[in-house]
């Protein structure tokens, strides 16, 4: 984060997404596929992974970040180098060029890449994004154009009245759901590594949640949210194993997931989602 940034507005609220779901059920569930996706570190692999950047990272909401600033990668705040070796081995190129982060869900004819589904450009753009510009691994062909799909979808039209809401527990929760829920209609489809991801999607949300729970009084909320982690992963493997109880798993999680929210919820004004609490750990930890 940028020392020039407002820390309590960018470290707790986000960009509104400005997403347009559409009436088609199939291009719907192909775009909460792509949305669960872009939220995890897992899709990106390698460095990118290890440092806990995903695409949301650089494009918040599906937006842009102005307050981006990665020591090696940025330039000004907001900027990034996509050609640093430090995430790439193939298209490192020895050369500090960073440029500003485009906004995805800005006017489509500003963009660098034609998102035109006739001429499938998009695609294989963000393919070579992940497995070249950060070294990834391979996605999947549901998560590839899940991505695309998503992208798509982000316009400038779609944009709500508010440009930000806060980060909260109930809104990491959803997020976390709605992978989850991605997660099942790809399981039911037969495509458990796709589901994988989508539940790596979930748990990169409880993550995020349970860095901000670190104080001693919140033990209780924290050991609960890390165990629902654990099943999760769990899942994971059953997933990974074509075992049945897969599809019985995520089902009571979603159904236990109200119940763990709540509690979370309870508990959030002793947590860094405060807004005072986190300017005073904010104040603490930044220099100068």
């Amino acid at each position: 984060m940028a020392k020039t940034a407002d820390p309590a507005r960018a470290l707790g609220s986000i960009p509104t997404e400005c997403l347009k779901i559409p009436a088609d059920p199939a291009l719907a569930a192909k775009i909460e596929v792509g949305r669960a996706a872009f939220r995890t570190q897992v899709l990106l692999g390698g460095q990118a992974a290890r440092a806990g950047v995903n695409c949301e990272t650089c494009h918040r909401g599906g937006r842009t970040n102005p307050d981006f600033l990665f020591p090696g990668i940025s330039g000004a705040p907001g900027t990034a180098d996509v050609t640093s070796s430090l995430f790439s081995t193939h298209r490192g190129n020895g050369v500090d060029d960073p440029r500003p982060i485009p906004d995805l869900s800005g006017p489509k004819g500003k963009l660098k890449v034609d998102q035109d589904p006739g001429q499938k450009k998009l695609e294989p753009f963000i393919h070579g994004l992940i497995t070249e510009e950060f070294d990834g691994p391979e996605p999947t062909p549901a998560v590839l154009a899940g991505l695309a799909a998503y992208v798509r979808a982000l316009s400038p039209a779609a944009c709500p009245a508010q440009a930000r809401e806060p980060l909260n527990v109930a809104l990491l929760m959803s997020d976390a759901r709605r992978a989850l829920k991605a997660a099942q209609a790809e399981r039911a489809a037969g495509d458990n590594p796709t589901a994988i991801l989508m539940v790596a999607s979930a748990r990169s949300r409880l993550g995020l949640i349970d860095e901000r729970y670190a104080a001693p009084s919140l033990a209780k909320p924290r050991a609960d949210l890390r165990a629902a982690s654990s099943r999760l992963a769990e899942i994971q493997a059953a997933l990974h194993d074509h075992r049945p109880d897969a599809a019985s798993g995520l089902a009571a999680w979603l159904a236990a997931s109200p119940r763990l929210e709540a509690e979370l919820t309870a508990k959030q004004s002793a947590s860094l989602f405060d807004a005072a609490r986190l300017a005073q750990a904010a104040k603490r930890r930044l220099p100068g």
